[in-house]
């Protein structure tokens, strides 16, 4: 099927993909045709993959197909050395080499991890993270300090749909599954003249969710609902330009009762909580390649959305026990952001230094606008008392960035970039706190690549990554009767990261073998820490960022796929981590205690502990075989450690393992799919919390200190069809 038009052209991967633990063809391919090129687009500069001298993971469409996954969060445990967590609907919050947020409630967050989609930045927002026509998901390991900044510490997720094609083509696909789960899509491609092209999607996922709230007599509280439609223009007036446009909308009015006070999916909750999020987006992309010097690309992005997110945080009803008290904490948010990014890239008449230095020069802006109302309310008999709080922050985010690619010999490579940032924060909230802040920052890195052979390659890198300060408007909103006590935990400076990485990727036996290895070593300076306070009075806990005064981090991953026979495909993914704390001195622990002569705080020194988040070990391997012409059979097992939930308390999640399974059934135009995943029905925990200091949540065994779990999917199984026409 011809494209008519893509500013960054992506290979579609019929075969196994290195870097993709599942992009398997799911028909026989002749063994010498070996395993198809996989481009990265998330570069200055379109890259093989296997060229790339950097620790990516990608998954293209049938990698996501066969995972039979709506939202990226049910494909991250297949990139090693990536986690999540919920707290919510979905995983909305990604970890990547041990660093990432976990949560949002009230404060502005700087997130580690940035999220791209078809150039529209939705860092922070990964309800948007729909799978729907999406041709190829690219995650980045390691500061992306050149090409993306301060979002982009940790790495970088980006995600492509596909571009229209000249031929009329489209597809239908239905799903049924256990828990109430259905969903139907449609796509729809072709061309209108000979420059323009157009494609346009739309999908609708339903799903009652897993958890039984008792108390309502419902099984939905929890359930998913979440419509998508996506469309792109493309056009190519000339043979030097190219245009294009993307327009995406996303409506999800989730729910959120997923906390038990007995740690079961059954709750008790008489006011279950929403996660919803209304998001217009879109973009305007350009090429232009019509002077012999440069090439100039252009992307203009924009995104509106609104979210509300808010829960029963006493998990039970009013009358479930005689101390028992019932409240609820909402909040809207409202984010609109546009970015611009304008970049020139050198020809082959323009290099530099004897024809041996090609070059990237752009410059880029982005304006995000934060509204928040959170609203707060404490029912006792038949009244309802709510209290508010409201703030707004406004960031703007310009820079300039270069990079150059020098040739040293026949097989070293030379590759330098940096980037120059500026950047304004203003806050306010309605307890009158202000605070503005300016910030000159820079990232960059330089890498050495060696081509061992022809299908070897070898690097080490150096690079160097940011993420700002911000302001804790939570702790006064909280404390504001005492804000002297708690000026300290205000503001937290910007935290700056070193990573030191080499590699070594390839092909190999008439390339049916592909494999990526890196390993890595991170310094991190004044690490942002996530830490959280209790107040008694009004039973809440706040959180808040501190600075640790440093962090090391090292590890190793590795992605692995072979094609065995004509018939049998294997692949396979590892990372190990030890992400550590150094020098942390945390006075909200809960293993903190008070002076018994004076009542002054006894600070905990948590150096040499785990970060949050940070388990020593993920693994995702599998195998698919085509049974005959026809028939296909897939079988997947992934697997983590235990890792800690918080860094201000010692509870973790248990060590896990998951098996899968897909059976598919092709013919000529459509096929129909029967998958199972969780087919052990294990028991695992993807979010955890410990209410301590005798302030539990549970008053009928007295709100004793203990943890509480946010359950992970349960055994499901269902049917996929799909028409193609």
């Amino acid at each position: 099927m011809k494209k008519l038009f893509t500013i960054h052209p992506i290979a579609l991967s019929i075969g196994l993909i290195v870097g993709s633990p599942s992009g398997l063809a799911l028909a026989a391919e002749p063994m010498n045709r070996g395993l198809e090129e996989v481009v990265v687009t998330a570069q200055l500069r379109d890259t093989n993959l296997l060229d790339l001298p950097g620790s990516v993971s990608v998954m293209d469409a049938s990698s996501i197909e066969a995972r039979g996954a709506g939202n990226l969060d049910q494909l991250l445990n297949m990139a090693p050395n990536v986690n999540f967590s919920t707290g919510a609907s979905r995983g909305r919050f990604i970890q990547i080499r041990g660093i990432g947020e976990r949560s949002q409630f009230i404060d502005p967050v700087n997130p580690s991890v940035g999220l791209v989609i078809d150039g529209i930045d939705f860092t922070g927002l990964g309800l948007a993270a729909s799978t729907l026509d999406i041709e190829q998901i690219e995650i980045l390991r390691g500061p992306q300090g050149t090409l993306y900044g301060a979002n982009a510490l940790a790495g970088l997720v980006n995600m492509r749909s596909a571009a229209p094609t000249s031929e009329t083509t489209g597809k239908v696909s239905a799903e049924l599954s256990e828990y109430g789960g259905h969903s139907l899509s449609a796509i729809g491609s072709g061309s209108l003249t000979d420059q323009l092209g157009f494609r346009i999607a739309a999908s609708e996922r339903k799903s009652d969710g897993y958890m039984e709230n008792q108390y309502l007599g419902r099984d939905d509280t929890n359930n998913i609902d979440e419509s998508v439609l996506r469309g792109k223009l493309a056009y190519s007036p000339s043979d030097d330009l190219q245009l294009g446009l993307t327009l995406f909308y996303l409506d999800a009015d989730n729910g959120y009762d997923a906390f038990s006070l007995y740690n079961t999916r059954e709750t008790l909750s008489d006011k279950p909580g929403r996660d919803k999020q209304e998001t217009w987006a879109g973009a305007l992309t350009g090429q232009w390649s019509g002077n012999e010097n440069f090439t100039l690309e252009a992307t203009l992005s924009f995104a509106n959305s609104d979210t509300e997110y808010g829960y029963d945080e006493d998990w039970s009803y009013i009358g479930f026990h005689p101390w028992g008290y019932s409240q609820t904490d909402n909040y809207q948010r409202d984010k609109d952001n546009t970015s611009m990014d304008l970049r020139l890239l050198s020809t082959e008449a323009s290099k530099l230094f004897a024809g041996r230095t090609s070059w990237v020069l752009g410059v880029y802006h982005r304006h995000e606008q934060e509204d928040l109302l959170q609203a707060s309310g404490a029912t006792e008999g038949t009244i309802t008392e709510y209290s508010f709080f409201s703030s707004e922050f406004d960031t703007k985010n310009s820079a300039v960035y270069g990079q150059l690619n020098t040739t040293l010999t026949d097989t070293l490579n030379l590759i330098s970039g940096l980037r120059l940032e500026k950047r304004s924060a203003d806050y306010s909230d309605s307890y009158t706190t202000k605070a503005d802040s300016r910030e000159d920052l820079w990232g960059g890195n330089i890498t050495l690549e060696y081509h061992y052979s022809e299908d070897t390659l070898l690097y080490a890198t150096v690079s160097r990554g940011y993420k700002t300060g911000g302001v804790n408007g939570a702790i006064i909103a909280e404390f504001a009767d005492n804000v002297e006590a708690y000026r300290e935990m205000f503001e937290f400076d910007t935290e700056h990261l070193l990573n030191y990485e080499l590699g070594a990727k390839g092909n190999w036996l008439d390339n049916r073998l592909q494999a990526q290895l890196a390993a890595f070593y991170q310094d991190r300076n004044d690490v942002q820490a996530k830490q959280s306070l209790f107040n008694p009075e009004s039973k809440k806990f706040r959180e808040y960022l501190g600075n640790a005064a440093g962090g090391k981090t090292f590890g190793f991953e590795a992605e692995i796929n072979f094609q065995a026979t004509e018939t049998v495909r294997l692949f396979a993914s590892a990372g190990w981590l030890n992400a550590e704390f150094e020098n942390f001195i945390s006075s909200t622990h809960v293993d903190t205690k008070k002076d018994e002569e004076t009542g002054t705080v006894l600070p905990v020194n948590l150096d040499g502990r785990d970060v949050a988040h940070a388990p020593s070990y993920q693994f995702f391997t599998g195998t698919e075989i085509d049974l005959s012409a026809h028939w296909v059979l897939r079988l997947e097992l992934e697997g983590k450690d235990e890792f800690f939930f918080s860094n201000s308390h010692n509870e973790k999640s248990t060590a896990y393992e998951l098996l899968n399974a897909r059976l598919t059934y092709r013919a000529d135009s459509w096929e129909v799919s029967l998958w199972g995943r969780n087919l052990t029905n294990e028991d695992y925990y993807t979010r955890g919390f410990y209410f301590s200091n005798e302030y539990g949540n549970n008053p009928a065994n007295f709100y004793a200190p203990e943890p509480y779990y946010q359950q992970g999917e349960p055994r499901i199984a269902g049917v996929t069809g799909t028409y193609t026409f």
